[in-house]
């Protein structure tokens, strides 16, 4: 056996190229499904243990955190805080359609897949739907390129052009957050968020510290990526993980009815083959679904109605949502660069509908008289 084995490592320093490939099927890397995050996450949340504070002192505690954030409102359908006071974001910059490139990255969205809802279009063709709700966003930092160095480095070419817009969504009450996490909200005067997301931006599109992001951020008509966690269906057989048909149910089969059957072939390949479909953990993925039209937009409640049904995630699961980086489905004009500004006084139409799609609301039998 020692034989065998000097003689294989002479024969891989004889050819070198003997190792340079390994075939795969499917995939090129093992992505197991992460239960935990990193350790050099900064934790969230605290320990809730009985700290002996009297009644007295939780109002108390209570009236701190509406007069330093306001009270709590519905805005848009989101069960937030009335953040008014608190908002540093400056008027709204002069529109400058030479600054935006169809090659400029802008900040994207935090949202909840709320559900699925078909739609139809003029010529009577049924487009299913999913609908997707903009929860509380926020900007929290911009990080310019000359700071922005993350811990993994995305696999992007010239990284080092690029800055990074942290985004927070869902505001919640301090008090149930550790002071480290709140420490990331100190100097944007937004109050601290469920949950946070980065982005990476062009250095012409970068936002101040507490801008509100809205549904408005895209417009309809424009295509879309949406990332989003898949469901998590546990360890799984390869009838419902990989679609396989299994054997007969009778006519002489014995306890293979949902097996795999053979996963390996004899003579020299006397192996497994590396990304061979078998059982195991199905689901929570991180998975990206490309060039998905907005049909619809709803700006009271910050909703809006993407092309498809296979958008990862379950129901009211969280999804990040980008300006679409397929070629052909860039926008050609400019869109609201860096960002749309909302004012009080500007009259925005509730629904927005794409040219393509009949709107039930309007009138489609008229008479005329005789």
């Amino acid at each position: 056996m020692l034989r065998t084995v000097i003689c294989d490592l002479a024969h891989l320093r004889l050819n070198p190229a003997a190792v340079c490939v390994t075939q795969v099927r499917e995939k090129g890397h093992l992505s197991r499904p992460r239960l935990r995050n990193p350790y050099w996450f900064t934790r969230q949340q605290r320990s809730q243990t009985d700290d002996l504070v009297t009644g007295e002192n939780r109002s108390f505690i209570k009236e701190v955190v509406h007069d330093t954030y306001g009270v709590p409102a519905l805005i848009k359908g989101v069960q937030t805080y009335e953040q008014k006071q608190l908002i540093k974001t400056t008027e709204a910059p002069s529109t400058d359609a030479a600054l935006w490139t169809p090659n400029v990255r802008r900040c994207g969205l935090i949202a909840r897949k709320i559900g699925q809802y078909p739609l139809w279009l003029k010529n009577g063709e049924r487009v299913r739907t999913t609908l997707l709700q903009v929860v509380d966003n926020h900007v929290i930092k911009y990080i310019p390129p000359e700071e922005y160095r993350p811990a993994q480095r995305p696999k992007m070419p010239h990284l080092n052009r690029f800055g990074c817009v942290v985004v927070g969504a869902e505001s919640t009450n301090p008090a149930l957050l550790t002071k480290e996490y709140c420490g990331i909200f100190k100097d944007s005067g937004v109050m601290p968020t469920k949950n946070l997301a980065r982005f990476i931006v062009s250095p012409q599109a970068a936002l101040a510290p507490g801008t509100p992001l809205n549904v408005g951020h895209f417009r309809v008509g424009d295509f879309v990526d949406v990332r989003g966690k898949t469901v998590d269906h546990g360890f799984q057989g390869v009838v419902k993980r990989h679609g396989f048909k299994g054997m007969p149910a009778s006519h002489g089969v014995t306890k293979t009815h949902r097996r795999p059957g053979n996963i390996g072939g004899g003579g020299e390949k006397g192996r497994v083959w590396p990304g061979t479909k078998m059982p195991g953990h199905m689901g929570n993925r991180w998975r990206i679904i490309k060039g998905l039209r907005i049909w619809r937009i709803n700006t009271k409640y910050n909703v809006m109605w993407v092309q498809g049904s296979a958008v990862p995630g379950s129901t009211n699961g969280l999804v990040y949502i980008y300006d679409t980086i397929l070629p052909l489905r860039r926008p050609k004009d400019a869109p609201p660069f860096p960002t749309l500004y909302e004012t009080e006084n500007e009259d925005v139409p509730e629904d927005i509908w794409y040219d393509q799609v009949h709107n039930f609301k309007d009138d489609t039998i008229t008479y005329k008289p005789e």
